[in-house]
């Protein structure tokens, strides 16, 4: 339902590089056009271009972002979904940690390890609650932390969210309010269940980005963070 009701959002957005032009971020590849055109054609590292940055600017990169624009970097990938399809995505991180990413990202398509959708939280018009419940995976957007005045690590481009949906943010505040983002995911807070798009330590998403010197929400002790790697 959401995902129908966002896709005028989504379409508005830039296209993905002349090397795959053919097929946009969310486009589903067929497998003879992977062979044909090898999978690294799919995967890149760019500066943000000028159109890019018209997209963003307002959404993710607010007016007041602290982080200059020359130090973010867009990346162009592939990644299957549970039903193992290839699709196009796009994430925006910094540049210091964009080679990470890329073969993290790159290591995770080539193993089938699954990952529903990736595309830039500005196709939600930066809405973190619409992304998230979307099941979006994604990178930078200048936000504070939930419920507090101190700045995100997605505000720097030093983070990265998979399948949010299934792997939600959960806190008590101290006033005793139970937090859960997105609140779709509540019913997957349950860490024993089984279900698509989990991860869980110990997983090939999990090893990865511990070996590329990520730390994970899911291991913290105030607050569980399952979908959360940052650097």
């Amino acid at each position: 339902m959401l995902a129908s009701l966002l896709i005028l959002t989504i379409l508005a957005g830039p296209v993905a590089p002349a090397s795959i032009s053919l097929f946009g971020p969310g486009d589903v590849v067929p497998e003879d056009v992977i062979e044909s055109r090898g999978a690294d054609s799919f995967f890149s590292i760019q500066e943000i271009s000028d159109d890019l940055f018209e997209f963003i600017y307002g959404k993710s990169f607010k007016e007041n972002c602290t982080l200059a624009r020359s130090e973010l970097r867009y990346l162009t990938i592939l990644h299957r979904n549970a039903e193992g399809q290839a699709i196009v995505g796009e994430i925006m991180v910094n540049k210091s940690i964009a080679d990470d990413v890329l073969e993290i990202l790159r290591e995770l398509y080539e193993n089938g390890y699954p990952i529903e959708r990736m595309l830039l939280v500005d196709r939600y018009d930066a809405s973190d609650e619409a992304s998230m419940a979307d099941n979006n995976s994604c990178g930078f957007n200048f936000r504070m932390i939930a419920h507090t005045s101190k700045p995100s690590k997605h505000s720097l481009g030093m983070a990265v969210d998979i399948n949010p949906l299934y792997n939600p943010y959960h806190k008590i505040t101290a006033s005793g309010i139970e937090v859960t983002e997105p609140e779709a995911g509540a019913s997957y807070l349950d860490r024993s269940r089984k279900f698509p798009y989990k991860i869980e330590r110990g997983d090939l998403c999990w090893r990865l980005f511990i070996a590329h010197g990520f730390k994970w929400g899911g291991g913290w002790a105030s607050s569980k963070d399952y979908q959360h790697f940052e650097k």
